[in-house]
């Protein structure tokens, strides 16, 4: 696999290895050369051999060959003319803490100089990071590429608030009415008939109510965990939204014959096994789970129309507790949250990718229901030809995606993650950068199919004068291609770009581009494998500071090393240790 003119120069100091059979005479140049990102797999299986004696990309650049040579040799002076000499670069001073400018805020903290720590890219990744923080339109140690000091003035600008009145649930009861009162919710079992009679596929119903000392009980593959909220005022991303805390429901289906609703990897089992409590998508450990079991006709479960109907027959469940709670007064909220929609002047334009299941059947999500982390006025992004869909920060905050999708359970991000998504929450609120929105693009089936968005994602990005983002995706395997495709097509603008995906062992890429240089690892499995306990290589908080300590890093262009050959999660356990040093 040679290199572009470009990468080689990037490259310049790594060793010189031609990629295919190469004359005498011919003028060595990037096409002739092989991409070093492969160099450590072809050393372990004894394909090439590196030695002191090996050359460097930017000596052998322009030299002649002096003799034929096979694929995979290493270019040495004795067979080339024209070698240049290596370049010797003088160490850096260190850099100095860069002053706030006047009558500007600077959230940096005392001191400058350069931090030297890994970063990783699914087995590591080293780096330098500038100690300090964003001030003026600088990082301390550096100025942060499309940052606008001396431009335009730094301020905040509010653009769409959100307020969230949370009210604390203490007891969950089946009875004959629907009701909230005192902390103690009931719902009324006939709800169950009803949505029976609106669902045909669905053949059997059950609710139950399962408190967190009684978790040891048998439990389906898991489809989705739903928070509970409704609008007061507004539409879903704006207004006034109550919520529930301390309950959520959880939805379970088998067919009639038995067989999961899954597609890789089933999270049936005993409900204290099979869950990671306190993930962004899970349960927490002190929560009340309603259930509803859902049995669907027989062969539908792999079919769109059994999991469309089961997460459909669900919400009617969901809603009759949403109609309840809208009317509930203020006064009795344990808890009133104001999340703002802000544009950052001044500050680098930056944009998170969040690439979402789209190839039919379970694989699908629902967007911008009517109700939060509903389904009804939603549309299916499988419908909508799984073309990119910009949302602000508080829609996506306000329960605007509905999760259909019945991926491996380890990194499937359940509806109720949305609703709490931890990079959305650390980007919005971060004052060194201006988050312009959340892209959302579906994952085709058909490869043209991934292209055709791929490029709409980049079309789109050049209208949003963005310098940075952040992609990332649930799963691995088929929607990796586009995944990378993603990237590539937000680099090719020279925008700089970081991956965030599940990969380890079992979900290394098998597909990959120039561009894929930062990436972010969000496995948690011991063995690096899909685990099949929910929630368990899903984001979260830790791994989305890495990645904007990353992006950080990147805009400021500060040089990052490529990552080491194998998966490592002790590496990654240093990283984050490192990350978490310099970020709070």
């Amino acid at each position: 696999m040679s290199m572009t003119k470009e990468h080689a120069a990037q490259l310049a100091d790594k060793p010189a290895i031609v990629c295919c059979r190469t004359v005498k005479g011919t003028v060595i140049s990037s096409a002739d050369l092989e991409d070093p990102a492969i160099f450590p797999d072809l050393e372990e299986s004894g394909l090439i051999t590196i030695t002191p004696e090996t050359l460097t990309v930017g000596e052998v650049m322009g030299a002649t060959l002096k003799i034929d040579i096979d694929a995979l040799n290493g270019l040495t002076a004795n067979i080339l003319d024209g070698v240049k000499p290596k370049a010797v670069t003088e160490a850096p001073a260190a850099a100095a803490p860069v002053p706030a400018a006047p009558g500007k805020p600077s959230t940096a903290p005392s001191g400058g100089g350069v931090f030297h720590f890994k970063v990783d890219k699914a087995d590591g990744l080293e780096f330098s990071f500038p100690l300090g923080g964003y001030v003026g339109g600088e990082f301390a140690g550096g100025v942060i590429e499309g940052a606008q000091s001396g431009v335009e003035d730094v301020s905040d600008e509010i653009t769409g608030t959100l307020e969230k009145r949370h009210f604390a649930v203490k007891e969950v009861r089946l009875g004959d009415k629907t009701e909230f009162a005192n902390g103690v919710l009931t719902i009324r079992k006939a709800v169950v008939q009803e949505a029976l009679k609106k669902f045909p596929l669905i053949k059997k119903m059950e609710l139950d109510v399962i408190t967190p000392e009684k978790r040891h009980v048998h439990t389906e593959t898991i489809m989705d965990v739903v928070p509970i909220a409704t609008k007061v005022e507004g539409e879903v991303g704006n207004g006034i939204t109550n919520t529930l805390e301390g309950t959520v429901f959880m939805l379970t289906g088998v067919d009639e014959e038995g067989t999961q609703v899954h597609e890789f990897g089933s999270s049936n089992g005993f409900l204290d096994e099979t869950v990671v409590y306190g993930r962004p998508g899970c349960p927490d450990a002190d929560e009340i789970i309603i259930r509803v079991h859902c049995v669907l006709q027989r062969l539908t479960g792999m079919e769109r129309r059994g999991p469309m109907a089961a997460h459909s027959a669900c919400d009617v469940v969901v809603q009759e507790v949403r109609n309840v709670l809208k009317p509930i007064p203020a006064a009795g909220a344990s808890k009133v949250e104001t999340l703002n929609v802000v544009k950052r002047h001044g500050r680098p334009r930056v944009l998170l990718v969040k690439e979402i299941m789209g190839q039919g059947a379970m694989h699908d999500n629902i967007l911008l229901p009517m109700e939060p982390a509903g389904v009804p006025g939603g549309r299916p992004n499988v419908d909508l030809g799984n073309v990119p869909i910009v949302m602000n920060v508080n829609e996506v905050r306000d329960g605007a995606i509905h999760a259909l999708c019945c991926i491996g359970p380890a990194s499937k991000e359940m509806t109720r993650h949305y609703f709490r998504e931890p990079i959305v929450n650390l980007m919005a609120d971060d004052p060194e950068i201006n988050l312009v929105g959340v892209l959302f693009v579906g994952s085709p089936q058909v490869n043209d199919e991934k292209t055709f968005v791929s490029k709409r994602l980049g079309a789109i990005a050049d209208t949003m004068d963005i310098v940075g983002a952040i992609v990332m995706t649930e799963g691995f395997g088929n929607n990796h291609v586009d995944f990378t495709s993603h990237i590539e097509e937000l680099g090719k603008r020279n925008i700089k770009t970081v991956g965030m995906t599940y990969a380890a062992y079992q979900g290394q890429l098998v597909v990959g581009n120039q561009y894929t240089d930062t990436m972010i690892e969000m496995n948690k499995d011991a063995g690096g494998f899909e685990s099949e306990r929910l929630g368990e290589n899903t984001l979260t908080l830790n791994e989305a500071k890495r990645a904007l300590s990353m992006l950080k890093n990147k805009l400021a262009g500060v040089p990052i090393e490529p990552p080491d050959n194998k998966w490592s999660q002790s590496i990654i356990d240093a990283n984050q240790k490192a990350v978490d040093a310099v970020m709070h």
